[in-house]
């Protein structure tokens, strides 16, 4: 989801440039900051990026000159007057305390926003609104380019990460049969030992508690849910609408079967393998905040 696009432009001594940013988040958030005078634009923007973008923090600016070149500027009368008095009040006030303030030059009061009135930048603002709207669709064109060609690199990792889950898993259903064999053969040893030894033991009872046994450490159905959602993951990899919340959902199903893995392996190679399931599994996890 992180992209940049700029856009410049000029008309009617108007000189101006929007800039786009996109930078990851669960959510869609639209921020926006434009000249005063120019709030509409700000509408614009807000209507039109959702229609692109789905995930992600979308900052876009405009930043505007020219506009006082000609004609100058004016004063504003009463906002001299409450700058001049407000000044005055100041200075008094810091008389009674004691403190020396130095004097108001008329270089601070032309600098107050409240005296000098730029109103030819707000007039042409008004007069190119629609030019200078015209580029939000290939601002946004951009940006959404540019995050596609994230995109494209991180599918490469996440294509990477999903196979080597894939490996992992077969790797696991090798293990666990060879696991499953080793441990019936000592069972059955040691269920033909307590027969011999014990006088009153119940044939029937131990075979049930062994199947028992048997089914809490099967991991058959871990290992075919971990298929299927590889095979799920490859779908959306493959997939050209947005897949970000569906991907961070099923990492949250690779995981939970992961653990269950881990606790049913009852061998220390297959706790091993489930370990370093979980390990890629955190890793895309990471990456796949970045999708949309």
């Amino acid at each position: 989801m992180t992209g940049y696009a700029s856009v410049s432009g000029s008309a009617t001594g108007l000189d101006w440039v929007w800039e786009a940013r996109s930078v990851n988040a669960r959510g869609l958030d639209i921020r926006v900051r434009v000249p005063e005078g120019a709030e509409a634009l700000e509408a614009d923007i807000r209507k039109a990026a959702p229609a692109v973008f789905s995930r992600g923090t979308v900052s876009v600016s405009l930043r505007v000159s020219g506009g006082e070149v000609e004609g100058g500027f004016t004063l504003n009368s009463d906002g001299v007057q409450s700058v001049l008095a407000a000044a005055l009040s100041l200075e008094q006030s810091a008389l009674q305390a004691g403190v020396n303030i130095a004097p108001l030059s008329l270089g601070d009061l032309l600098g107050h926003r409240m005296v000098v009135d730029h109103g030819r930048l707000a007039d042409r603002l008004a007069k190119c609104r629609d030019t200078i709207a015209a580029d939000i669709p290939g601002l946004l064109a951009d940006l959404d380019a540019a995050r596609a060609a994230e995109g494209d690199k991180l599918r490469a990792i996440l294509a990477a990460q999903v196979a080597e889950m894939a490996r992992l898993t077969e790797a696991a259903a090798t293990t666990a049969e060879a696991r499953a064999a080793r441990a019936g053969d000592v069972l059955r040893a040691r269920v033909q030992t307590l027969l011999h030894t014990t006088e009153r033991a119940d044939e029937a009872r131990l075979q049930q508690e062994l199947a028992l046994l048997a089914v809490k450490s099967d991991v058959t159905e871990e290992l075919d849910r971990l298929r299927a959602h590889i095979a799920t993951a490859h779908e959306l990899l493959a997939a050209t609408v947005p897949i970000g919340r569906k991907l961070d959902f099923l990492m949250q199903e690779f995981n939970r079967e992961a653990n269950t893995l881990c606790s049913k392996a009852g061998a220390a190679d297959l706790t091993a393998i489930g370990l370093d399931l979980k390990v890629v599994i955190d890793q895309m996890r990471e990456q796949s905040a970045n999708v949309e």
